[in-house]
């Protein structure tokens, strides 16, 4: 049964604050009972064994409003269509290594650092913010440090070995300034344009990853996010690219530039033996009401259980044949 998520911490953001055309509101019991009346029912793929996924929802940084709407999406997607169980957490030591093997995948939902380190452990355990940090005041901070650094890598080790990491939105901020973790990740976040309506077309229509677009594009409102470091490199497969000809920006010469790339804002990734799925979409909870958004989302975390076995290596831009 779904429980009723209650985050005090976002209280302040969801009064009378609206993002263009998509105003913030409460997560309730409506909007979730509309979303699993949404959901896929079945998976596109059985699974394979049962799955234990994590949900991670921690912020220190940048409060995203739909937090706990993502979270709640990715909890109802496993138990409508059977395909994984889930456990939420606001805790880092869930990272000890000991405490990862218990979960098939993780999800990373919009867990935004501050902007000094980007770094949601040393964030932690190393400044002490937040509730969060209040467990650490007593330790020394050697030991703080030493645990941010065990947990980080506890992170990479995890994935390296064979886990599934899922990072959705604002997740993708997290460590930018690693270059380990920039190219497991795929790329780092490095700004975004005004919130916008966002034009995604499905680079691949026919990979089993994007069936439920059925070869259109996907049109919504959104935070337009460009990425940097590892992302030159075009290391994964590409799901989804935004047209960037579309966009409202504050110069020709800004559109020139993002146009040396292109730009998606998901795919997929095998990293050495673990699985990596990261989604942009959606700064907006109302994005998640799209059928279409839903069944990626569920495809994505049957990539990285191993349940869906597909091309995911990476893929030239000329060979993809979009803008």
């Amino acid at each position: 049964m779904r429980k009723q998520i209650i985050y005090s911490l976002f209280a302040a953001c969801l009064v009378s604050v609206t993002h263009g055309k998509a105003p913030a509101f409460e997560l309730d019991q409506a909007w979730q009972d509309l979303i699993a009346e949404r959901a896929p029912k079945t998976p596109l793929f059985e699974p394979k064994e049962p799955h234990k996924v994590l949900i991670f929802s921690l912020v220190t940084g940048y409060v995203h409003w739909c937090i706990p709407h993502t979270e709640a999406v990715i909890e109802i997607l496993g138990e409508e269509s059977g395909a994984y169980t889930s456990v939420t957490s606001q805790d880092i030591e869930i990272f000890r290594p000991e405490r990862l093997k218990e979960f098939d995948a993780v999800v990373l939902n919009n867990n935004c650092p501050t902007r000094e380190k980007r770094d949601l452990f040393h964030d932690v355990l190393v400044k002490k913010i937040g509730a969060a940090g209040e467990k650490y005041q007593d330790m020394p901070l050697a030991e703080r440090e030493a645990l941010a650094m065990m947990l980080y890598r506890s992170l990479v080790d995890y994935v390296e070995q064979g886990g599934g990491l899922v990072l959705l939105h604002g997740a993708i901020t997290n460590f930018k300034y690693s270059d380990e973790f920039s190219a497991l990740a795929g790329g780092s976040f490095n700004y975004h344009p005004q919130q916008q309506e966002v034009t995604l077309y499905p680079v691949e229509p026919g990979h089993p990853v994007l069936l439920p677009f059925g070869g259109k594009p996907f049109v919504h409102f959104d935070e337009p996010y460009v990425m940097n470091r590892a992302y030159a490199q075009l290391n994964f497969r590409p799901m989804l690219e935004m047209d960037v000809s579309k966009l409202k920006l504050n110069s020709d010469k800004d559109k020139q530039k993002l146009a040396e790339l292109p730009r998606y804002v998901a795919w997929i990734k095998p990293h050495k033996k673990g699985r990596v799925f990261f989604s942009s979409p959606s700064h907006n909870a109302q994005s998640f009401e799209r059928p279409e958004l839903l069944g990626f989302l569920l495809n994505g975390m049957q990539y990285v259980l191993g349940d869906l076995d597909c091309e995911d290596q990476p893929k030239t831009r000329e060979k993809c044949g979009t803008k």
